[in-house]
């Protein structure tokens, strides 16, 4: 307890952000935008505040391609980038552009794979589950230990990462679920596709004029690349495990310190 508040205590506040280059909002959703598992109206009036202001907002979340569709046509966002990186969509003009990071013959395969470890946790591991929006995610295995089911015990989500990964897939922990994928992909690897192929981004440009806000170790990736990387105060309970941390920390948790942090960016960009 004394190291994790030590370590709390290294973090930034939201009032140390200056940078005025910013052009790109990405987020997580689930406990960074959402409140109590809803998307509460001051979470939406940021991403509002945010399109408005000529920022570009993109969701980066573990959520799958069924509701990615519905974001990206939607929200008021440049495009969203889910199942942990495996795709992304964005509607241009009309059209939905959609961006996949597996072929079909390599998802096919993946499947097989994941059912065989799906069975697996379900036996391992009692009081999981598999997520609710499993039948509409194209990649990965989503289970669930906390947003349906009764939050399982730490050793218990510990032990649903090790059988993933004793079959050699990745497997990411997020406030609410233990994802697992097939592929070298994730989030920050599909981030950086989409700033280079959507705005031309250099690598140089994406550390320089972007911002990411989130929550929970399946965003390590993504506090490691981007140096402008913000935790709403939710991330707390999560850094002990975090090797790579956020940059700035909000006051306030889950929506509430989205709200803040687009705040603050608002305000910079605006002097």
């Amino acid at each position: 307890m004394l190291l994790s508040w030590a370590v709390w205590m290294l973090m930034k506040s939201l009032s140390d952000f200056s940078d005025q280059k910013i052009r790109v909002v990405l987020t997580d959703i689930d406990g960074t935008l959402t409140q109590q598992g809803r998307l509460p109206a001051h979470s939406y009036a940021s991403l509002w505040k945010l399109h408005e202001a000529g920022l570009h907002v993109i969701p980066v979340t573990g959520r799958p391609a069924g509701w990615c569709e519905l974001i990206a046509r939607l929200w008021p966002v440049h495009g969203v980038i889910g199942e942990n990186g495996a795709l992304y969509f964005r509607l241009q003009k009309d059209k939905m552009l959609r961006y996949f990071a597996r072929a079909k013959t390599e998802r096919r395969s993946d499947r097989e794979k994941l059912r065989a470890i799906r069975a697996e946790v379900l036996k391992k591991v009692p009081g999981c589950a598999v997520a609710s929006d499993q039948f509409s995610r194209l990649f990965d295995l989503a289970i669930d230990f906390s947003e349906d089911v009764k939050l399982l015990s730490e050793k218990k989500i510990r032990e649903i990462v090790s059988i993933f990964e004793s079959h050699g897939a990745t497997a990411k922990v997020s406030n609410i679920h233990v994802n697992g994928w097939f592929g070298d992909y994730d989030k920050v690897t599909t981030c950086q596709k989409y700033l280079q192929r959507e705005f031309g981004y250099s690598v140089e440009q994406m550390k320089e004029q972007c911002i990411f806000v989130g929550d929970s170790p399946n965003d390590e990736p993504m506090f490691k690349f981007f140096p402008h990387s913000f935790a709403v105060a939710n991330i707390k309970a999560f850094l002990p495990q975090l090797e790579h941390k956020p940059a700035y920390v909000s006051a306030q948790e889950e929506g509430l310190g989205f709200a803040e942090v687009a705040d603050r960016v608002l305000a910079v960009v605006a002097r």
